[in-house]
């Protein structure tokens, strides 16, 4: 039996070398990447930066932003589904590659479900109808009737394909019968610029991405597709109180990473993350670009992950919308 020791003890070395640093105990042993699935200055990217700062000194590793753009975010979570669960790949995982845009795909190369361990919610976001100044309307109504009015179809701007910008877009026309015309853009940053320019007039968008364009008064907001008036733009009505009370839609972002992601490490990232949403510093910064921060538990989180791909996937899909 002794001289059977010393072979056990190297088999159980290389067990946990095999298992590396986050099933062997040690983990983080190195710096921790956040993908994005947008380019820098969205939403997800102002939500991931703002707790990569926090979550650093917490795990005691240099967490870092990658923003990895491209067909609705889909592009982006196939990436991380393919990636090791050794707790160093993370996604901000939103609405887009999760719900809306997975529908749009033959074979978007994951399940938005089973591909991926949803770790933490961390908040959501409403998008807000605006417009460039020449556009006359004043309230979401006069907008309607102008988008009406119009001898061609009106082009709206969007984030991407796939995106709840898209998806609001879609849902505007079948609700009222107005014919529009989509301009997907690679991220929200190129569609404001041409929207600020008069390249587009329109534009569906979450709202972060426009706080300071509409606090400015560069760009006219109608209304915001959330269930209450938000904080940062609380002059801006919401949906329900400018007309259009079946058009509510959030984009909600949280915390995401491949499938089968030990569950210790599952558990020190939630608890790490719960911890940085309650200091009133990171709530005011994400309430401030229209961030609306939120708590759940990590099996209510994946619950409501679940639930959000039949209902707005499912409407997504009766849609008939289509990338491919």
């Amino acid at each position: 039996m002794r001289r059977l020791l010393p072979l056990f003890a190297a088999i159980l070395c290389l067990a946990l070398a095999q298992m590396g640093p986050a099933a062997a105990g040690r983990w983080p042993a190195r710096p921790i990447r956040i993908v994005v699935v947008f380019p820098p200055g969205g939403a997800s990217d102002i939500a991931a930066r703002v707790l990569a700062e926090a979550l650093g000194p917490k795990l005691g590793q240099r967490v870092v932003v990658d923003n990895k753009p491209g067909a609705g975010g889909t592009l982006a979570a196939l990436h991380v589904a393919q990636q090791p669960p050794d707790g160093y790949t993370l996604m901000l995982s939103n609405t887009a590659p999760i719900v809306t845009s997975p529908p749009l795909y033959s074979r978007p190369g994951y399940d938005p479900q089973a591909s991926f361990t949803h770790i933490a919610y961390i908040g959501a976001t409403p998008i807000v109808v605006v417009s460039n100044l020449a556009v006359p309307a004043q309230d979401l109504r006069g907008l309607l009737a102008w988008m009406k009015a119009q001898p061609v179809p009106v082009t709206y701007g969007t984030s991407g394909a796939g995106s709840v910008g898209h998806v609001v877009g879609t849902m505007v026309s079948q609700q009222t019968g107005i014919p529009l015309n989509h301009a997907p853009y690679r991220g929200s940053q190129p569609m404001q610029a041409d929207l600020l320019g008069g390249s587009i007039l329109l534009s569906f968008d979450t709202l972060p991405e426009n706080v300071e364009t509409i606090r400015g008064g560069r760009l006219r907001a109608y209304a915001v597709t959330a269930p209450a008036r938000v904080p940062s733009v609380p002059e801006v009505p919401t949906v329900s109180e400018a007309g259009l009370p079946g058009l509510l839609a959030q984009n909600w972002l949280g915390l995401s990473a491949p499938a089968h992601l030990p569950v210790p490490v599952t558990e020190r990232l939630h608890a790490e993350l719960t911890a940085a949403m309650q200091q009133p510093a990171i709530r005011d910064r994400l309430a401030t670009v229209g961030i609306v921060p939120g708590e759940m538990s990590q099996v209510a989180f994946t619950r409501f992950v679940g639930e959000q791909i039949d209902s707005v996937g499912g409407m997504v899909k009766a849609m008939g919308i289509r990338n491919d």
